[in-house]
């Protein structure tokens, strides 16, 4: 399972320790802002998410109305389709970086291209399994989406506490077995989970738009849709869709050993725009109106912060701004 956070550079022994740990988990580092250059993005033979896919979202716990909108408006801007609804810099435009992989894939082996659309929304305001769940309970929360071309997303709300929140990942992404079988055989889905750090710790999982727990310090940005817990979980979603697209099944594209990876986001960890630094996000777009930072536009008039991706194209981290 692949998971997400960010990390800062120039820290003490016991959180280069750290670091070193979350690596392994290939995602977004809990204390470091940037990472240096990494070597090239490889191919492990591995299918790629292809097709048609419905994004499915389980919230679990509560959420207002105006928080599954942020959400479901950032899916939605995803589509490669162009879209007047969204100005350039866009979130389409940012995922255009993932449909290189595509190509690449490819000239290697047949991979149809990926159109991500918004699929079900799932609600469990009951908290049906508690309100501290283990990785198992993750999968369980994630079957109860469709398991075929369909990724599921499970977001926890600010008062669930889930395992290695917060100590080593922001949000996570997998694969298990499910129920469907195709042609006979048990197959595979893939799942997300992402949780809401508002309450618990939003200076690691959701810096820039707090401030870090750990390392430089600069006052924290203004939250584009003004709530700064679920423009956190924008930014590790967005991550985590890239990684799940090209590496659904661990076998996908991704630089390291297996077990020890990084992938196409987080290759790219705590970079924003340009002139990105530790501790600082980069010289990002600012809503005049409202002092916002941002990097791209979505539908409905959304702006949302994504993060930087690696381009195989350059074999480098690139940014929207």
């Amino acid at each position: 399972m692949a998971s997400f956070f960010a990390s800062k550079t120039a820290l003490p022994k016991l959180f280069l320790a750290l670091c070193l740990l979350q690596m392994a988990s290939a995602t977004r580092r809990l204390a470091e802002l940037v990472q240096d250059q990494s070597p090239p993005m490889q191919y492990h033979n591995g299918p790629l998410l292809s097709g048609k896919i419905s994004v499915n979202l389980i919230w679990y716990g509560r959420f207002k109305p105006s928080q599954r909108t942020i959400i479901s408006d950032f899916v939605n801007s995803l589509s490669s389709d162009p879209s007047p609804a969204q100005a350039p810099p866009s979130v389409s435009q940012w995922w255009k970086t993932v449909d290189k992989y595509y190509k690449l894939s490819s000239s290697k082996r047949r991979t149809p291209s990926l159109t991500l659309s918004l699929g079900r929304q799932v609600l469990d305001e009951s908290y049906s399994l508690g309100k501290s769940l283990t990785s198992k309970h993750l999968v369980e929360l994630a079957s109860r989406g469709e398991q075929r071309n369909a990724v599921n997303v499970v977001l926890t709300s600010s008062d669930v506490a889930v395992e290695g929140f917060c100590m080593s990942r922001c949000g996570s992404h997998g694969s298990a077995v499910g129920s469907v079988k195709v042609n006979g055989r048990s197959s595979r889905f893939a799942y997300i989970w992402v949780g809401n750090s508002e309450t618990q710790c939003p200076g690691q999982c959701a810096w820039p738009y707090h401030q870090p727990l750990y390392g430089p310090q600069s006052p924290p940005l203004v939250a584009p849709n003004g709530d700064v817990g679920v423009d956190g979980m924008v930014i590790n979603l967005a991550g985590l869709l890239a990684g799940t697209a090209t590496n659904p099944f661990s076998n996908g594209y991704y630089q390291g050993e297996a077990g020890a990876s990084l992938e196409v986001a987080s290759a790219c960890t705590g970079i924003y725009a340009n002139g990105a630094y530790p501790g600082f996000a980069g010289n990002l777009l600012v809503d005049e109106a409202t002092g916002a930072s941002y990097n791209a536009h979505g539908v409905n008039g959304r702006k949302y912060l994504v993060p930087a991706l690696y381009d195989p194209s350059t074999s480098s981290c690139t940014t929207l701004v």
